[in-house]
């Protein structure tokens, strides 16, 4: 990723005191809280590399927390939030990944398996410097987006024509594609696309999306 400004490289307005295992971590935490829909009960936390071997002295454990309770990376509560987590009732537990994951992803990963009663998602992200992310992958779609923009994660049926009617009702909204990934489980099989807009994802607009035929789930990304 080539960073857009100097802001980019030091890093948000954080609670410290790291942009990458810090600031990076809520943003992948929240990140993964939107695309699950709401708080869950329990998240099962598989970090990996240098995420395994500083989690707690950098803060990325609480980090973490925080996101998945939808809080920024400015909020002063980020050093307590696996008090407010535990009292909120949602259960983290942190796993270090062995070394045989070494060179399977990026050094600050994290893979976040989120449950409630009557849903499961995999989320795996990445802090890839100044406090900036990548979602690696969402359950078994190989999908990649920044969080930069506010982003669709559409899950729809693998059809002719769906990503014509997608972009169509998008552009009734005069909303500008700034970046599109798509993946599948095999032709006329599950597909995910997920496209990063240049403008506010208004609920009309995820409406007549949700009218296409064979749109299974849509949730919103938005970390601005």
């Amino acid at each position: 990723m080539r960073f857009k400004d100097v802001f980019s490289i030091i890093g948000p307005d954080m609670v410290g005191p790291s942009s990458s295992h810090t600031a990076g971590a809520v943003r992948i935490g929240r990140a993964a809280r939107q695309l699950f829909g709401s708080q869950p009960n329990e998240a099962k936390i598989t970090l990996y590399q240098s995420f395994a071997d500083t989690y707690r002295g950098h803060g990325t454990d609480v980090a973490l927390a925080a996101g998945l309770l939808d809080w920024g990376t400015q909020d002063e509560r980020i050093p307590q939030a696996l008090h407010h987590a535990a009292e909120q009732g949602l259960i983290i537990d942190y796993v270090r990944a062995g070394g045989g994951a070494v060179g399977v992803y990026h050094p600050n990963t994290a893979k976040l398996k989120l449950q409630s009663d009557s849903c499961t998602m995999l989320v795996t992200g990445s802090s890839i410097g100044g406090g900036n992310i990548e979602i690696v992958g969402i359950d078994h779609f190989d999908i990649r987006f920044t969080c930069l923009y506010p982003t669709l994660a559409i899950f729809h049926v693998d059809r002719m024509g769906v990503l014509a009617d997608i972009t169509r009702e998008i552009s009734k909204f005069s909303l500008n594609i700034g970046h599109m990934d798509v993946d599948r489980t095999g032709r006329s099989g599950e597909a995910l696309t997920v496209i990063e807009a240049d403008g506010e994802i208004e609920k009309e607009l995820i409406d007549s999306i949700n009218a296409i035929e064979g749109i299974r789930l849509i949730r919103v990304v938005d970390l601005t």
